[in-house]
């Protein structure tokens, strides 16, 4: 066990690049600031040819803890200039940082202090995905570090194959050379999943701290995405499997039963219903591929590991494996949801057993009938419709085989969340109504839109019934003729608010809102040229129109 005290300097930081000249300074700088602690900061380039060279060695010359590697041929991935700052370390401690990300203050003496003192291979903390330009700030995996804690062993928290990435982490070296754990070489995209697997595999004992250690910045809108946040191509998913494929052979090898079955539960739960909510935007080609990949892997899980997985994966595997080709991909969109929908038909076999549909009566959905009410998949339909003062929001709750009519639905809370700030919005409550045909609830809400900050505004209910039990859940945006279409209305102080409802990945309703006449005219414009695309002649309109 090192007992040096924390301020001493320990630790290494690889902080890997390439062609990122407008971040990797930032990423630089927020690891020689963590103070004294940082021993050398490892900086890896992977054969930019942008100003990057140039700009580390002027930030090298300032500060000698900065030593540079500059490679001579590009690795196409991250896991080779990972190795490289492995290699070159020389420090009792290692941690890995991305140049367009960075360390907040304090990130690597929490880690230190708690590797040093509960003498553990491995220390890691909450990382947090910082949306831009929005500022949202997402934590990632917040169930492991809600509270700080010794694991002796991994199989002792299962939950820790969630966390994949290797950011948020501090590591002995000497621990990673004996153990011989390096990143896969090469253009390895989920190279992250591969490595962990492989520090898992070794059984280190790990502290785990509450502190925010690691800010990954999530540029949706950069010219060119992350290998990772590029899944517009069936390549990527495939991608993910063959690591995914690898991280259960090496937990099996090494004799860790649990975390790979584990791990299996977590792609159901996680990977399949990342890109299970996008397939009705994909293409054709890439929905057969996306299948067929699927399939062939989802073969090779057994049903204890179906079993292990929350219900709405387990579902999406089945009818995945149960159907040759793509088949219900709206319903599986819902199903993939956060929180889960089950949208109609609810198609029953024979003995009256809940199945997925009357062409797949095998994926039986037996579980809806005993499942809580407060985590049942309920489908509530919204439908908006902007008014020059308070706009419509009519919901329709679905019954689900018979149970929300049992619990009997008394009234729906509805809340707007704005999506960057977190901020809470319009708060309203109405009774629901059944209709006629006993299958269904609706209620109407009106909203003062005019009310709201401009931005992002998502959609929250609280379905109650009248036995006391409720459902959070969010609502399914229904594509009718009008609703979906952006609308302008009058606004008090603006002159003209701009209503855009629109339909997430997810399938959710949410609201972009903008006040002003230049968005007033931005939105004609467009209209215009829809219109004109898509008239009746066939013509388009002339490009400079």
């Amino acid at each position: 066990m090192n007992s040096a005290p924390p301020q001493q300097p320990q630790v290494c930081v690889v902080v890997i690049g390439f062609n990122d000249a407008a971040h990797v300074a930032d990423a630089v700088r927020s690891a020689l600031e963590q103070g004294p602690a940082v021993r050398e900061v490892m900086a890896v380039d992977d054969c930019s040819t942008d100003a990057s060279p140039e700009l580390l060695g002027r930030l090298a010359a300032e500060d000698p803890r900065l030593k540079l590697v500059l490679r001579s041929a590009n690795s196409g991935g991250c896991g080779t200039p990972r190795n490289d700052g492995i290699d070159a370390c020389t420090s009792p401690y290692v941690m890995f940082l991305d140049s367009d990300d960075t360390l907040p203050p304090g990130a690597v003496d929490a880690l230190l202090s708690a590797a040093t003192e509960h003498g553990t291979q491995v220390a890691a903390g909450r990382c947090v995905r910082l949306e831009l330009p929005s500022g949202r700030r997402v934590p990632w995996q917040p169930e492991l570090y809600d509270s700080p804690a010794i694991v002796e062993r991994p199989e002792q928290r299962t939950r820790l194959v969630h966390d994949t990435l290797c950011v948020n982490k501090l590591y002995r070296t000497d621990f990673l050379r004996e153990h011989g754990i390096r990143f896969p070489d090469g253009r390895f995209v989920y190279e992250d999943f591969v490595f962990s697997a492989r520090v898992l595999a070794a059984a280190p004992r790990l502290a785990l701290v509450t502190d925010t250690v690691y800010v990954w910045h999530v540029r949706r809108s950069a010219t060119k995405l992350s290998l990772s946040l590029d899944r517009a191509g069936v390549a990527n998913w495939q991608a993910r499997v063959e690591a995914h494929r690898q991280v259960v052979e090496i937990l099996l090898d090494a004799g860790e039963k649990q975390l790979a079955r584990a791990s299996r539960a977590k792609f159901l739960d996680h990977s399949l219903r990342m890109y299970a909510k996008e397939l009705d935007q994909r293409s054709a080609e890439y929905r057969r591929a996306w299948w067929d990949s699927t399939r062939a892997y989802l073969r090779t899980f057994d049903d204890a590991d179906f079993t292990l997985a929350p219900a709405p994966g387990r579902v999406i595997g089945r009818v995945v494996l149960a159907s040759p080709d793509p088949v219900d991909l709206d319903r599986l969109k819902q199903v993939a949801a956060r929180p889960a929908r089950l949208v109609p038909p609810y198609a029953q076999a024979a003995d009256a057993t809940p199945v997925w549909s009357e062409q797949l009566p095998q994926v039986t959905l037996d579980h809806l009938l005993v499942r809580p009410m407060r985590v049942l998949p309920l489908a509530v339909d919204a439908e908006l419709r902007p008014r020059a003062r308070a706009s419509a929001l009519r919901l329709r709750l679905h019954d689900l085989y018979g149970r929300a009519s049992a619990a009997d639905p008394t009234t729906v809370d509805v809340e707007l969340r704005h999506r960057d700030t977190g901020r809470r919005g319009l708060r309203r409550t109405a009774a629901w109504s059944p209709e006629r045909a006993g299958a269904a609830w609706t209620a109407l809400l009106l909203l003062d839109l005019a009310a709201l900050h401009t931005g992002v505004w998502d959609i929250k209910v609280r379905v109650r019934f009248a036995d006391g039990t409720a459902r959070d859940t969010t609502v399914r945006a229904v594509e009718n003729a009008g609703v979906l279409r952006s609308t302008a209305r009058p606004h008090p102080r603006r002159g003209v608010l701009l209503v855009r409802p629109y339909a997430t990945a997810s399938g959710n309703l949410a609201l972009r809102l903008s006040v002003g006449t230049r968005s007033a005219a931005g939105m004609l414009r467009r209209k215009a040229v829809r219109v004109l695309k898509f008239s009746p002649s066939g013509t388009s309109s002339p490009s400079g129109v």
